[in-house]
This record gives structure tokens, sequence and C-alpha cells, in this order.
């Protein structure tokens, strides 16, 4: 693939070493890189909802993503937090104002309704909504919560129909939140897994996490991939990632004073250790490719390079590509990245508003996985 033909025009903006050695670089295996949709097609419907999963098989996702929280009766739902509020109508439901709390998560006070305080039956009348304002709301309030074993059927069932495997990228949502209460996440994934013949190196299952104790768990129990997520704050207008709490270190890390942060797992040290418990490193996707803003009249002041009158990411060009994948792969990690999104608001100006420029920018770098919430427009990248 002629990363420059692909890129057109764009490439004219890019730093210089994108366009030259980086479309020689490839996957750790060799194989394409894997599109996982990102809690479903989400950028077109409710998140983590049976109908998001199979639209993103339909666009022909490889994978697709449940985030798993637990009910209190000890059921695994797709949610992509504990709290409800978010994603579904719960708030408008007056027979469950009563449930509203106050819990620490991730040491961070948070009020919202919890799903463990919800049994399996009471999630089930609650329907899922679109999480972003500025996306489709008109299929809010249609589709239900559903559990980690339907989304596992439904993988099975459309794979079977189309002849292919469609794997599954469970994530556990605050392991060290959800042990708190006496509902641990681990020990109930697995015998899903198990139950579904899923459980041996070959299984077209990638469980991931931002935590670090309970991936070495897993390690020890499953033998499915496994994967470190790597969080950030945000990034400076050099492009430099900004560590904050508590998106500044994997959470176990704070209970039990260990000071590292996710920068601390990039270092040769700190990928050799993520090796001994991990398939793949998962870094938010600055770590690999960052953006920064432009001061093209030296007044101290980020240009607004669309004219839009507001100086936002959409005016951040890129900025030299990182060593992550290469010393990831090195390591023998596979990489993977995340969030793909279509709108022109969450793209960088070098990609003029294509998201498919950001894409082929990744793919020539070599990333193994991908999550995004518009599958078909990763696919069709590919």
């Amino acid at each position: 693939m002629n990363y420059l033909a692909l890129l057109g025009s764009v490439t004219a903006i890019l730093p210089a070493m994108i366009g030259s050695s980086l479309a020689q670089e490839k996957t750790l295996t060799g194989a394409p890189t894997i599109v996982v949709a990102h809690r479903g097609a989400s950028g077109y419907l409710p998140e983590h909802t049976l109908e998001a999963y199979k639209m993103a098989i339909d666009m022909g996702a490889d994978y697709i993503e449940p985030d798993l929280v637990v009910t209190k009766d000890g059921v695994l739902i797709a949610r992509h937090e504990p709290m409800l509020s978010g994603t579904t109508d719960v708030a408008n439901r007056p027979e469950f104002a009563s449930r509203k709390a106050t819990r620490k998560v991730d040491g961070v006070d948070t009020s919202d309704w919890f799903a463990s305080d919800f049994t399996l039956a009471e999630i089930k009348q609650l329907r899922a909504k679109q999480a972003m304002s500025d996306r489709d709301q008109s299929k809010n309030g249609q589709f239900q919560v559903p559990t980690l074993q339907e989304v596992i059927d439904l993988a099975k069932k459309e794979g079977a129909a189309r002849g292919k495997v469609v794997g599954i990228a469970p994530e556990t949502k605050h392991s060290t939140f959800h042990a708190a209460l006496g509902l641990p996440i681990e020990d109930r994934l697995v015998n899903v897994l198990k139950e579904a013949g899923w459980s041996d190196a070959s299984a077209p299952v990638v469980i991931q996490s931002f935590e670090v104790a309970n991936l070495k768990y897993l390690n020890t129990r499953i033998d499915v991939k496994l994967a470190q997520l790597l969080d950030a704050e945000d990034v400076d207008k050099d492009g430099n990632i900004v560590l904050t709490a508590p998106y500044a270190q994997p959470y176990d890390f704070v209970v039990v004073g260990d000071k590292r942060t996710y920068k601390d797992l990039l270092t040769k040290e700190g990928l050799a250790e993520v090796k001994s418990y991990a398939d793949i490193l998962a870094p938010w996707k600055p770590y690999i490719l960052p953006t920064k803003q432009v001061d093209q009249n030296n007044d101290g002041k980020a240009d607004d390079l669309n004219g839009d009158g507001k100086a936002d990411e959409q005016d951040r060009v890129l900025a030299q590509p990182s060593n992550v994948v290469k010393d990831a792969h090195a390591a023998g990690l596979q990489v993977f990245t995340w969030t793909f999104r279509n709108e022109p608001k969450r793209l960088a100006s070098t990609f003029k508003g294509d998201p498919a420029a950001e894409y082929n920018a990744f793919y020539a770098l070599g990333v193994d996985g991908l999550f995004s919430d518009f599958p078909d427009t990763a696919v069709k990248a590919r």
C-alpha cells in the first residue's frame, strides 16, 4: 500500500519522515491491522447494544468491544462505565430515583446510578441512549443493555452466517472498584469464556484493562490474549503527554503506593514487564502519533488554522511519531490504539477533515489493531 498515494496532498504538510521510512512499517505478525468496533458501531447507534454490535459486524469489523461491569446479582453486562446515566435512560425513570448514590471511582467522588445496585432484571428495564450529544439521538430508548453472554452469542451467530470468525475484545472496567464491592470481574469473565469454549490461545478474544494486577491474575487463569491499556489526561501544545490523576497511572498502582505512571510502562523495563503477562500494548493514540499547536505569527497563542474563531483539536498538526510501536514490537508486543472517530472536529488539521487520512497514517506506522467508532471507515481505509 503506497502511503504517499493514500494521503495525497496531505503528505505535503506531514513531517518528512512520515512520507518515507514509516511507509515501510509492518504489523508484528505481518497481518493486516485488526479493526475493533469501539463499543460496537457507536458512531451510528447507541453504544454497547446488540444492534450496534451487529451493525459493526455488518461493516466488516474483525472484533467487537464490550466494556464490562457487574450487576448486583453478579452478571457481566456491557456498559462503558459502572455509572449508568450517560448511556441509559435511568435518570428519567422515577422508580429508580432512589438508587442514585455517591461512590469513589478511581479515587474520585462520583454521583450517579451504579450498575452494581441493579439486578439484571432491573437493568433489562432500562433503554440505551447515544452517549455523545452531537451524534444521532433518534434511536434513543429503543435498545436494551446486553449481557456478555448475549454479545458472545451474537458474535458466534453472525460470524457463522458470514463464514468468518468475529472476535470480542472485552474490557474489564474499574477492576479495583468492583473488587471492593465484592463483585470482582475477572473470574466471572473467565467462567463465561470457558463456557463459550473461548479460553485457549487461539480463541478470538482480547481482554483489556487499564489496571495491571488484574491482567497479571488473568494471565494465570486463561490463555486468551491480554492487552495493557495506557491512558493519559491530555496532550500539551507541543504534543507531549500530560499525566494527571486519575489518568496518570493504573489505579491498582495508586492503591498499593506504586509511583510508576503509564509512561513508565513504555520504558525498556516497563515493556518487558508488560510482556511478562500481556500480549498487546494498547496506548491512547497520541502516545504513538502526537499532534501539536501552531503559532506561525509568534504571538504566543495557538493559531486558528481553519478560521472558525477558536483554536482547538482541528487546528493541531502532526508532530513527529514516537518510537512506541517499534519499541513494543521489539519487546514482542502487538500494539493496538484508540479511539478513531469520523467527525472533522476530532481530526487534526493535517488530515483536512478526512478520517481515512488519519487511519492511513497509523496503518503506515504498523499498528496491529485499532478501535473505531466508525468501523466501516476503518475497514475501507485499510
